[in-house]
Order: structure tokens, then sequence, then C-alpha cells
């Protein structure tokens, strides 16, 4: 059996080539789902085939057995799985003891990797098997499916019988139950993730799996048609099952094939080549029409990744799965507690009972028979005391209902305002919309709504598709009107406090991104859904006016505080206008807090909420009637520094040195904590500053004289740097390559040169080291970004850094915009691409080659996509031909 060119060679000659043509059958082009079972199970027999010859080529005795266990024992092998294979030994057999014996397994177990059996072993006798079932879960659900392939009928048939004489199928479903929800938990308990695994994931096929598993534990069924037999699935269920169950199998063979390995995630390496196996081409923009939504307009639809096409599927399918996983398991669950004797039912109403705190239809038929029902049954989950969720009856009542949930259904005026009432109610709007959209009930309402759901958005910063962004935006703004979460973001509760109608901001969350995937501008697209929401549900005009400003408009503020310069009296006054009171103001703020909240944990930081607040209280005070006035705003600046410099025994008119060196736009750019601490630190600096660092009689300082100091941000999140040196047109750039190459990112930057000839920056970094060991990285920057911008040498060149496979997958568009400001005085530049190492400073040494100051840099990072803008200076900017230059060679940075 060892040597290769005899029969082991032979056999692993032929099992590949036999493997080889099923696979090809299988195919890889394609959207049926009807042969996937068949093929799978082609190739689970291929492999006993040859397993039986292995075996009797080894000359086990008549006692052994050969089993499959697993995956593998329910008869479907993938393409890339491991064969999982049991050898039950006779009581008598000891390979411990007996050489031959050992050697005979080991043989056969080599033979078996040999011939390319990717095999997962054990060898136990039937006690052994039994014992190890009772403490590991796993092992006995690996056993509950074993079968035979060779070998001794009496031991597979002694082993079926032992491990069903000590199954426990109530223990057993309480652990797989428990076993689920952590696998759940593991992926974030969504079937929704941007890679999620088509096998472990919610609604994967672990989920089906894990239905038949207790359902077999139970002596309730092997099959999905038994189940049907044994009455806990209708054949609408069945038929939805296999479905769903086939189109899972099929991408996960398809993945395997693909990727060459066992590989059970859809990655976004794989997500194209998956789709274009099942036929999926990329879409040109179609026209479509949202069915049953009064008086929508047609909307181009936007043109569709073949990739998205497939996860939409995926995501439907998956999405079902969950909810018949959820209501087989509950049926389940209720044959097995039959014996406890009959469950408390307390009735609510006519209509509904409370069952063991989970909400009980009266009916079977109740739904068809009362359709006003259906989203009755979401408001008394909300204002029921004590009811925790739906039971198995309700759920499957909503599954079968679904058809009538039509035009009609929509557009009638008692549903209408029973799904208002929801929104408007005090209490468990989150929970209510997230479970409607669970049972498919939002999206059948809510026509808009449904195309949103498994809608990925390949933009790079949002994680979550779009139905569960907006679900994870309405809970965000709810969280703002309980007492409990106030201490998250207490400015905001403190806000929310005071507005009279929180409904208004939960309707304008679930509008706010409807359109998306819609095609054209959806800010737009989702202010006209939102007012036919309000004209066909009865909302007050002026309310309905507010809800559409707020979707139309969700952008704006977040667009404002993260690149215009919030200095600038012009920008604080044109967004007064724009909001036009403080009611929309307010609520816009609240809006756009929790939308940036609810993209992505990456996206949301202290020092975005700092300019949002900022922009807030500006503009408060200029719809408050008081119109900005620079210099009355220096004068009280100026004033509040001082009262904190006084509690720092700062000699009296200390300051003065240094403050007759800043003008207007320095006091204008900061606040009074950071002009303090700026003066505090300088004035002691420049006070013990060596003789050579002194300004001679031209206001010059020589190199090797700056000044770095940082602290922690005020705003609770990383790094607040100083650097105060004399002026030179690559030191941004100098500084970028230092915050680079030491791990820093920076998300703010204003820069300003004194009237003698120094720079005064201030830029505020992150790094993902800054924890307790802050002290030892303040030391770090003050020292090495000193020598680095004293050193004076050429500029080196910018690391080349790694893309992220997100950002190969789905790369973004670079782009640069150059433009004069309003007063044309100075530039903007917007730069967006995709985010990677050593980016910023690339973007630096094109200005500096081309003598540009950049007055002031915000530094918006999106997930893996970058937003930065830069307010700049410099004479080739006034010269076209010099400007296409420089935009040119912009680009051939930011494509790296």
């Amino acid at each position: 059996m060892g040597d290769p060119k005899g029969e082991i060679g032979a056999l692993r000659l032929q099992y590949r080539s036999d493997k080889a043509a099923l696979l090809a059958h299988l195919g890889l082009q394609g959207t049926s789902t009807r042969g996937v079972h068949k093929a799978l199970k082609q190739l689970a027999r291929l492999t006993d085939d040859k397993l039986r010859k292995l075996w009797e080529s080894a000359g086990f005795a008549p006692g052994f057995a050969l089993i499959a266990v697993g995956g593998f024992g329910r008869g479907e092998l993938f393409p890339n799985s491991d064969v999982d294979v049991l050898v039950l030994l006779p009581d008598d057999a000891h390979p411990d003891d007996d050489a031959t014996l050992k050697a005979r397994l080991e043989g056969f177990i080599g033979a078996c990797w040999d011939i390319g059996l990717e095999i997962g072993s054990s060898v136990r006798s039937v006690a052994e098997c039994v014992q190890e079932a009772a403490g590991d879960v796993t092992v006995q659900t690996s056993l509950l499916e074993c079968r035979l392939i060779t070998g001794a009928r009496t031991q597979f048939t002694r082993l079926v019988r032992e491990l069903g004489a000590t199954m426990d199928p109530k223990a057993f479903f309480v652990a797989k139950t428990l076993e689920m929800r952590q696998r759940h938990q593991k992926f974030e308990n969504t079937p929704y993730a941007l890679e999620p695994n088509c096998k472990e994931s919610p609604g994967g096929l672990r989920d089906l799996q894990m239905i038949l598993w207790v359902a077999k534990a139970a002596g309730l069924g092997h099959s999905w048609d038994e189940l049907a037999r044994t009455g806990l699935a209708t054949p609408l269920e069945v038929r939805q099952i296999k479905a769903n169950e086939a189109l899972l199998s099929l991408i996960r063979a398809r993945l395997h094939l693909l990727a060459n390995r066992r590989e059970d995630r859809l990655v976004f390496d794989l997500q194209t080549a998956v789709a274009e196996s099942f036929g999926y081409k990329a879409q040109v923009p179609a026209v479509i029409t949202p069915g049953g939504q009064g008086h929508t307009p047609p909307t181009a639809r936007t043109a569709r990744r073949a990739s998205e096409q497939l996860m939409k599927r995926y995501y439907w399918a998956a999405k079902a799965v969950t909810q018949l996983n959820q209501i087989l398991l509950l049926n389940i669950e209720e044959r097995l507690n039959e014996d406890t004797g009959p469950v408390r039912m307390r009735p609510i109403n006519e209509r509904f009972y409370d069952k063991a705190n989970m909400l009980e239809v009266a009916s079977d038929h109740l739904y068809i028979q009362q359709p006003h029902a259906i989203l009755e049954t979401f408001l008394l989950y909300q204002t029921t005391v004590g009811i925790k969720g739906l039971s198995a009856r309700t759920l499957r009542a909503l599954y079968n209902a679904r058809p009538i949930m039509n035009a009609k259904f929509r557009s009638d005026p008692v549903n209408r305002a029973t799904f208002l009432r929801i929104l408007q109610e005090p209490e468990g709007i989150t929970h209510a919309m997230r479970l409607m959209n669970q049972t498919s009930v939002l999206g059948r309402y809510l026509w808009v709504f449904r195309h949103t759901v498994g809608q990925m958005q390949h933009d790079l910063f949002h994680v979550y598709t779009v139905d569960q962004h907006i679900l994870m935006v309405l809970r965000n703004v709810r969280r703002f009107f309980i007492a409990e979460h106030s201490h998250e973001y207490p400015f905001c509760s403190q806000l929310a406090a005071g507005l009279d109608k929180p409904w208004i901001l939960y309707v304008a969350a679930l509008f706010h991104d409807i359109a998306k995937g819609r095609g054209g501008d959806h800010s737009d697209l989702g202010a006209r859904d939102v007012r036919t929401f309000c004209r066909q549900h009865g909302i007050d005009r002026e309310d309905a006016r507010l809800i559409a400003f707020l979707v139309n408009e969700h952008l704006t503020m977040s667009r404002i505080a993260q690149k215009e310069d919030l200095s600038d009296p012009d920008v604080i006054a044109a967004f007064a206008q724009r909001v036009g009171n403080e009611r929309y103001l307010t609520a816009l703020y609240l809006l756009t807090v929790a939308d940036i909240r609810g993209t992505s944990p990456k996206v949301w930081n202290a020092w975005k909420g700092k300019l949002l607040e900022d922009l807030y209280r500006y503009t408060l005070r200029a719809l408050g009637g008081r119109a900005p006035d620079a210099d009355a705003l220096v004068e009280a600046r100026k004033r509040a520094a001082l009262s904190v410099l006084a509690l720092h025994a700062l000699p009296h008119e200390a300051h003065k040195k240094l403050w007759d060196t800043l003008d207007l736009s320095y006091f204008m750019r900061h606040q009074a904590d950071e002009i303090a601490w700026h003066t505090r630190v300088l004035t002691k600096a420049l006070a013990q500053a060596q003789p050579q660092c002194k300004p001679n009689a031209q206001g010059e300082v020589p190199a090797g004289c700056s000044i770095v100091r940082a602290r922690l941000s005020p705003e609770g999140e990383g790094l607040q740097v100083l650097v105060y040196a004399p002026d030179q047109h690559d030191l941004f750039a100098r500084i970028c390559g230092y915050f680079d190459n030491a791990g820093f990112s920076i998300l703010d930057a204003r820069v300003h040169t004194t009237r003698d000839g120094r720079a005064l920056d201030t830029f505020q970094v992150i790094t993902p080291t800054l924890s307790e060991h802050y002290r030892e990285l303040i030391a770090m920057v003050e020292n090495d970004l000193a020598l680095t911008i004293d050193e004076r040498g050429p500029l080196p060149s910018p690391s080349k850094g790694r893309l992220s496979r997100r950002v190969r997958s789905f790369p973004v568009t670079p782009r640069v915009d150059l433009r004069p400001d309003d007063k044309a005085q100075r530039w903007l530049l917007a730069v967006t691409a995709s985010d990677r190492a050593g980016l910023l400073y690339g973007i630096s040494l094109v200005l500096a080659r081309h003598g540009i100051s950049v007055q002031l840099a915000k530094i918006s990072t999106l997930g893996e996509r970058v937003e930065d803008t830069f307010l700049i200076s410099g004479p080739e900017l006034q010269v076209n031909r010099r400007q296409i230059e420089i935009e040119t060679e912009l680009l051939d940075t930011l494509e790296g």
C-alpha cells in the first residue's frame, strides 16, 4: 500500500478523475439550485466507494466498522470539506496494546490521505463513544448523524441503540440552543454581515442543521418531509426551507471550488466570482416604480454590481432561514415540554393571548380573516406589560399572511393609523421596528423600505446593509430620549428632553436613507417619499415639513462640520439661514449624531462630536439674533484665556509678547482653553530658550529651535499637539511624514503663521496604542517631532501603504476638487480616495513641491475612505497651467 506507483497511486488518480468529473457536473455556471444536493450526495458516494476499497485493503477483522459522522454522516460532501469518519472498534480491541492493530489503523488513515481524502478520524469502541458523547454535546451531535460505510453492521446498530438510550432530548435542545446563541453572537447576531459565513452565520446552513438535530434527538423526524408529516412544519415552510437550503449549499459549494480550499465565507475577494458563476452581471440603470406606495413617481435604479445582486439574494435567503429556524425551534420546544402540563394562557383581547410571556394569536387564520390584527400584533408587543416576544404560532401565522400585505393593506386607513401609533408610542419603538423587519412585515407595509432589505453599501464606511443601518439610526435616536442612556451622549440627551414630539425624529430616521440604491440623490428622493408618507398618514403640515427637511438635509450638518472652516462667520450665517430656527437645528443635530454613530463603530470619534457640537452652538447663537462679530468674539476668548492663565499663576502681561505676534484669524480658530495652553507653554519655553534661538534683528530664528508640546486631547480622545517653529514651505509635509511613520492618524490641523515668521500649528491626532502609556507617547512626540522638524534635510518618499481586502474589492474613484473660496482670497482643496498608510503625507509632499501653504486641514476618515479638505494659498494657484499640474500630481498620489 505504501508504493505510490501501485494500488494507492492508481486509486489516487482514479479518485481525482472521478471527483473532477462530478465537480464539473456540479458546475460553475447557472442560477439553478436543483442539482446541488444530487451532486453533493454523489461526491459522498464516490468517497464512500474509495473508503471501502481502502478498508478492504487494510484487512480489518469482521468486528470492526467504518462509520461516517458529522457532515459526512448526512450523506453529502462539499468539495473541500473534511471527511469525518469513526473507526468503531470491538470491545476487546485495544490499539495501544496491539502493535499490529495500531499499524493497521495508521496505514489505513495514511492511505486515505495519500489518495487525497482530507480525513478527520477518531478510533473508539461503542462504550467510549457513549462516554464521550455524554460529556461533549459536539461529539453527541456528530454521532447523531452517523451512518455505516462498511464493516460490522451489528456494531453500528448497537452504537445507534446505546446512543439513543442515553439521549436526553430536552437537555440536548437546551445545549444546542445555547451553542447557537454563542455562534450567533460571534457574528454579531445578524445575517447581514458584509462577509457572511454561509455555514455558521445567523441564517446559514448550520441553523437549518440545528433544526434537524434537535428534531431527530426528540424522535420527531429525520428530514424536512418527516417534519411536515408530524405537523412541526407546514408544506409551505418545507418548500421554503428546501429552496433556501439549496441556494446556500450551492453558494458554499462554489466558494469551495473557486477558492480551491474549504472556504465558507463570502469574502469580498470571492463575491464577484461567485456572483458571475450564477450568471449575474453588472446592471445598467433601469426605471422602476415602487408598487403600492401612493403617488411615488418612477425613479431610476442605480447600476448594481454582480456581487451586490448575489448578496441581496443571499441576505433574503438568510433572513428566511432565520425566521423559519425560530418558528420550528419554538414548535419543537413546545413538543418537548408537553409533558409539563398546559401553559398558562391569559387573554389580552378577543384576538390575542399572553402565553407564558409570548404573544399568541387566538386562531391560526386570524391574520387572513382580520388583516388589521397584523400591525396590532406589534402595537401589543410594545404596550403589553410582560410580553417578551411572539410565539411560534404567531410567527407562523405572520409568515403565512405575507401575501395579503398588498397595496390594499397598505392603503387601509386603520392600518395607517396603527402604524403611526406604533411610531408615536413612548416605549418599545426600536424593538417593534426590528421585529417588524425580522418578520418581513415592515417591508411589506412600508413598500419603499422593502428594497433596502439586504442592500449592500459599497462606500467603505457603512458596515451594515441599508435596512440594518436605518434601524441602527432609529435605535440611536431613541436612546437620546431614554434616561438610562443619558450618560452616553449627555448633550444629545439634554437637547432631546426639550423636544415635544420625539416621533418626528423616528420617522425621519426611518426615511433618511430609504432611497439608497434607487439612483439620483437619495436625500431628495427620500424627502419625496416621506412627504407622501406624511400625507397618507395624516401628519400635521408643519410636522411634515420638519420631517421632510430632516430627510433632505441629513448629510448637510456633517459635511459643513467636517469640511468647512467653522471660524468663518459667513459659513455659520449661511448654515443658520438654511436651518431657519432652533427647532430645526436641534432635530437635525440629533439625527446627524445618530446617523454617524449608526454607520460604523470606526467612523464616530470624539473629534467629530466636537465639530458637530461647535457648529450647533455657533449656529444657535446666530439664530438667536447675535450676528457673528469677530472682534467681540476674539475679545471674549482673550478674557476667558486670561482667566485660565491666572489659575496657573502666569505673571501679569506675560502673555503680551506672544499675543502681539498673533492676528485675528488665530483667535477665531482656537478656543479659550487652547489659547491659554499655547500661551502658558510657549511663554515658559521661550523664556528658557537658548540665546541662539531668540529672534535676531530681522525677527528670524535659526534652525534647531522648534518647540513641540503635546497633551491629552480635551475632547477625551487622542492627543493635541502644538508645533512652534521657524516657518518653512515644507513644514506641514514634514510633520505629516512624522505622524505617518509614528503610526498616528491626523484628524485636524490648524496652521497659523505669526507676524514674526513662525509657524504656530495645532494638530489633533489619534493612535490605537494611546492608553495607559500616554505619558511615554507624549514624551516621544515632543522629542522626536522636534528633531524631525529641525533636520531640515530632504523629505523622504512616501511609503506605499497596503490596501485592505475591502478597498481592493470596492475601490473608491479618486477625486480632486480645487476651487477658490467665496472671498477669492484662498483656495479650497477637497480630495476623496481609498485610505492607506502614507496618503496624507503624499498629498502634503505635492503641496510642498509647489510652495503651497496649508492653513487649515480637516481629515475625515470614513471607515476605509478618506474625504479630506484643505484651506490653502500660494502663488502657483493663480496660474491655470500650474493648477492643472497640481491636480494631476494629486490624482497620481491618490491612485497610489
